[in-house]
């Protein structure tokens, strides 16, 4: 998928028995499920490339880390 084309899929909550509490619940886990939070906060504030670029590979190692940790159980 090219990263410039991102296809928007709507997030869609059922409110049951007039239970917006639980609906809002449901929609607040399924936004930081989907990385919206991650997203929001990355896009508040200009990031150099550099740091763009670093900051991607701390991820990347995180989640080699994170797979290797897994094998090895």
């Amino acid at each position: 998928m090219n990263p410039k084309h991102v296809e928007f899929r709507p997030l869609e909550v059922v409110v049951q028995d007039n239970d917006v509490g639980r609906a809002l619940s449901a929609l607040k886990r399924k936004m930081a499920n989907e990385g919206l939070y991650k997203e929001l906060k990355k896009r508040r504030f200009h990031e150099k490339p550099s740091v763009r670029e670093k900051r991607k590979q701390r991820e990347a190692q995180r989640r080699r880390k994170k797979l290797i940790a897994a094998q090895a159980r």
